[in-house]
């Protein structure tokens, strides 16, 4: 059956509010009802929201550690010591440690990378990483994306000679690392104004303050298409220094991508200008392939490539391991989703736990993902990587899935992530209890609200209100992404016009008409099959949808993508 949607609506700003803002910056009601409700309520602050620009940024130096971040990184490069780049196998990842190397490399050569094996090793610092350091003669290792929590493999680094700069943006544990700097702005300490940085724009930050001192500044922002890469992918919110950061590198990614993006771009067939979205689907999974299914030292290889040549030989190796995910990922997502419907207590649980030692473990995180999707409630999905269990776990809107895990850590070996997404590794013998603790601590914490998926809907408006200066501010508003998402609107008394039609038994594409209006728009509704007979009849309905650009054999016209439909 499918999933019921809830729809919920953002306050109406007051009308006085709306007059005086639309006057001030020229846009019309129903758009600057949607910069109110976002928090714009003036022209400076509309002209920073509409017009980023590079001075928007903020300056690294205010980051608790960055002066000694810097000193360190040029007494090194001064004595000519040799400098480890280390980073996650993830997207945010390898794009962290392209974006920091090449940098490096780009003016001094004893600098390589290291990432540690997703099977092998597991997440994070790991004793062999810093075994290979030692034993290849690095003296400093720049960590990106993790390192947080590393405060006992900074202890062994240390003894070995070897000094740490961390750069991590996932939330500490109850110790700093002893590391010679720190760059976390989620540090309690840490005064740095904007707390929702990605591990790449962490890099960036320690680049752009090392060239402010010692290069040239103008010379870190040819890596901003990286960053954006990561925001999109590791799905960090996109308003202040992030928007700020992601309209600068959506630009550099879509005009002057660095070899390797252009190469991953042409593979995806990419004939458009990428969004974040358009990252999200297409590059992102291609770069995180490399390391779900082999070892991600093949997507760095792929980001710091020089030249085209190169890039596209790279990017085709990435590619392959990408279709291998996609094989891998289905197949084990069936096989969840039947051990869910099959099973009459699975059913009816408030949370999934599912463990197979078969799955691949690089995949478990996507299938995890598409079982919320499906069954919408907390879920974890195990499989079994050198003796142990080892999960990835994805939760619902609302619902804190790391204070869940924080609940069973005594059944835990490790774990780590967010409110949304984590990892977890535990004993074997440990499993059912888990299994059951975790089913008892959501069921007592979630509500029937948190079990419904929302549509959030920012406004409702007549179809007539749609044109094209309508489109032209509204996509002004972007990029889009979490905390600026594409607004929402909703339409009443809408009909069928004509040409209604299913596709690949699960869509629905036709004219949508409006009662009293003349205003006529193509709407197409994915996964939206359960309508079309009531479509069919002629019935009126209420209809979410995002405005969006269709370009059809040559012609680029406004069309609707539905979020959802109700009957009244």
């Amino acid at each position: 059956m499918p999933v019921v949607k809830r729809w919920t609506y953002k306050p109406v700003p007051p009308v006085e509010a709306v007059e005086q803002l639309s006057a001030a910056v020229n846009v019309n009601p129903y758009l600057t009802s949607v910069l109110l409700q976002r928090g714009i309520t003036d022209f400076d602050e509309a002209r920073y929201f509409f017009r980023p620009e590079r001075h928007h940024l903020h300056d690294p130096f205010l980051m608790k550690d960055m002066a000694a971040a810097v000193a360190r990184l040029h007494r090194a490069i001064q004595q000519q010591e040799r400098i480890l780049i280390y980073g996650d196998y993830d997207v945010d990842g390898t794009t962290a440690v392209a974006l920091v190397y090449r940098y490096l490399q780009s003016f001094y050569p004893h600098v390589a990378f290291y990432i540690p094996d997703r099977y092998a090793e597991g997440y994070g610092v790991s004793a062999a990483g810093i075994a290979w350091a030692e034993q290849h003669g690095y003296s400093l290792i720049i960590a990106l994306d993790l390192g947080i929590k590393a405060s006992d493999m900074v202890v062994l680094a240390g003894h070995k000679g070897i000094d740490f700069i961390i750069c991590d943006h996932h939330l500490p544990g109850g110790d700093i690392p002893q590391a010679v700097a720190v760059l976390d702005p989620k540090r309690h300490d840490c005064p740095y104004p904007f707390k929702e940085l990605s591990g790449c724009g962490l890099g960036f930050k320690l680049i752009q303050a090392y060239a402010r001192q010692h290069q040239r500044e103008e010379d870190v922002f040819a890596y901003l298409d990286l960053v954006a890469v990561s925001i999109a992918s590791d799905i960090v919110p996109i308003n202040g220094e992030n928007r700020t950061l992601a309209y600068f590198g959506l630009k550099r990614l879509n005009d002057h991508p660095c070899p390797g993006l252009k190469a991953l771009k042409e593979i995806a067939a990419i004939k458009h200008e990428l969004d974040i979205s358009g990252i999200v689907f297409t590059l992102g999974p291609r770069i995180n392939a490399a390391g779900r299914v082999a070892h991600a030292h093949g997507a760095v290889e792929l980001l710091i490539a020089d030249d085209d040549e190169t890039a596209m030989t790279l990017a085709e190796k990435v590619n392959v391991k990408n279709d291998l995910r996609r094989e891998f990922d289905m197949s084990i997502t069936e096989e969840a989703i039947a051990l869910i419907e099959n099973d009459a207590s699975l059913r009816n649980n408030k949370s999934t736990v599912l463990f197979k030692n078969t799955w691949h473990k690089g995949v478990i995180g996507i299938v995890a993902a598409r079982c919320v999707e499906r069954f919408y409630r907390p879920t974890v999905i195990l499989t079994e990587s050198n003796d142990k269990l080892t999960g990835s776990a994805r939760s619902v809107n609302g619902f804190d899935l790391y204070d869940a895990l924080l609940q069973c850590s005594d059944l835990l070996e490790k774990f780590g992530g967010h409110k949304y997404a984590a990892g977890l590794t535990l004993s074997r013998d440990n499993l059912e209890a888990f299994q059951q603790r975790f089913e008892r601590i959501v069921s007592e914490r979630i509500t029937e609200e948190l079990q419904t998926p929302v549509v959030e809907v920012d406004l409702v408006i007549p179809l007539e209100a749609i044109n094209g200066k309508f489109w032209s501010i509204l996509k002004q508003m972007a990029p889009f992404g979490p905390e600026n998402q594409k607004p929402v609107f909703e339409a009443r008394n809408v009909y069928v016009v004509n040409a209604l039609s299913n596709f690949k038994d699960r869509h629905v594409r036709f004219l949508a008409g409006q009662k009293g209006s003349e205003a006529l728009f193509q709407a197409v509704g994915f996964d939206l099959i359960e309508h079309y007979e009531r479509l069919a009849a002629g019935d009126y309905f209420r209809m979410a949808f995002t405005v969006e650009e269709n370009t059809f054999n040559g012609q680029t016209s406004l069309q609707l993508r539905l979020r959802d439909i109700k009957f009244d």
